[in-house]
Order: C-alpha cells, then structure tokens, then sequence
C-alpha cells in the first residue's frame, strides 16, 4: 500500500469519524416534530442574532451536505421558517450547491479509483450518458426527485464532468426544488410530513422539466440532420439537372 493510498484512507476515515460524531451529537434534532416545537425559539434568537445565525447555518449546512449526513430536507425547511422565502432559498442554493461540489471532489480525488475499480461496469451508462448528453444528464437528474441527490454528487464524480460545470448545473437544477421547500418552511406549523411536501403532480412536473431540455436538444438534432439531408438532395438534383 503506497503513501497516496494510506493518506486517501485516512481522509475518508476521518469524513466518517466526523460524520458520525455529528450525527450522533445533533441527529435526533433533524427532524420535522423538533423543528415545529422550537420554531419560535429559533426565530426569537434569529431576531437577536441575524448575521451569527445566517453563517452557522449556512457552514453547517455545506457540512451536512458535503458528508451526505441525513437533515437536508429538514434544514432547507428550517431556512424558509427563520429567513423567509428569498433569503432563505439564496442561502441553501449556494450551501446546498457548495456541499454537493465538496462531495463530488471528495469523490473524484480521493475514491473516485476505488470506487471505478470496483463498480467500473455499474458506471459505464452513467459516463456513457455524460458523454452523449453533457450538462443535460446531471440536470435531468437534479429535477427528478427520484435520484438521492448525495448519490449524485458521488456518481458524478466519477465521471468527466468538470466542477465548475457541476456546480452550476447543480445549482441551476436544485433551484425549483428548494424554492417548493423553502417556501413549505415558511408554513411549518401546517405541514404534516415531509412526503406531503412533494405531491406526485409536482414531482410529475419536475420530471417533464428535467426531460424537456433532452427531448428539446434531440429535436433540434434531428431537424438539423434533416436540414442538411434536404441540402444534399437538392444539391444533387441541381448537379443532375446541369
């Protein structure tokens, strides 16, 4: 075992030993029921402590996001319920955006050789996508409920997708899906579960959204090709008709 591995190991080593400990500490406060019972305590001491409380939350939620730590969900709730609906969703797109890059570098720099040694064919329609669709295919799947967002981060790391491209498509496709949570924060008291928060006829539409920029892109592929057939043709029977 080389000196580059045993120093990988041991970053990974500690994100988990941090992760754990974490979530050990403050695990049982991400949840819906605490977060309703402490709602005015939390925006009484928001009132008292703005700039404190809008840079712990949003270090905290980079950490939360970078380590995969369940309480996104719970905290992009928590931002809508002290922030409000701007303010909130400028803060969790940026955090949420930031964590997701941290945990895709993580990926790519320190497992990303394991990780394709050992699940390279698992992988391949993933990179084979990339490869045929660029940026479209990571905001296709930002869009779509469906695909754990801390396993995006992970998959995508492994492939040929530059960071900065990442980053922005990231928070580019997370945009509507943290304005429908932001705003569900600013109504705490009335929401009933977190499932209640993403009907099947919104995540229906975030699925059309995520597929329209594909199916638009294939379009315009298609009439280009068929433009160009035409041209040819017609270029023919004029070279015929000479």
């Amino acid at each position: 075992m080389n000196k580059s591995t045993i120093i990988k190991l041991g970053v990974v080593a500690g994100l988990l030993i941090v992760g754990g400990v974490l979530y050990s500490q403050f695990g049982e406060y991400a949840s819906l029921g605490y977060i309703q019972k402490q709602q005015t305590a939390f925006q009484e001491y928001y009132a008292e402590n703005s700039a404190l409380v809008l840079i712990s939350f949003f270090i905290g939620y980079v950490v939360v996001t970078a380590l995969s730590l369940p309480g996104a969900a719970i905290m992009t709730l928590l931002a809508g319920a002290l922030f409000g609906l701007a303010i909130g969703v400028v803060v969790v797109s940026f955090a949420s955006s930031m964590g997701a890059t941290l945990a895709f570098l993580v990926a790519r720099f320190i497992l990303g050789e394991s990780l394709q040694k050992k699940y390279g064919d698992k992988l391949k329609k993933i990179n084979e996508g990339v490869e045929r669709e660029g940026k479209f295919y990571l905001f296709t799947m930002r869009l779509i409920p469906a695909f754990p967002f801390f396993l995006i981060n992970i998959l995508m790391g492994l492939t040929t997708l530059s960071a900065i491209s990442f980053y922005w498509v990231s928070q580019l496709g997370m945009l509507a899906g943290t304005v429908v949570f932001v705003f569900a924060g600013t109504q705490l008291a009335e929401i009933k579960s977190l499932g209640g928060i993403l009907s099947p006829g919104l995540i229906a539409a975030f699925v059309a959204l995520g597929v329209f920029p594909l199916a638009a892109k294939k379009t315009i592929a298609l009439l280009q090709r068929r433009v160009h057939k035409d041209s040819g043709h017609a270029e023919n029977s004029a070279d015929g008709k000479k």
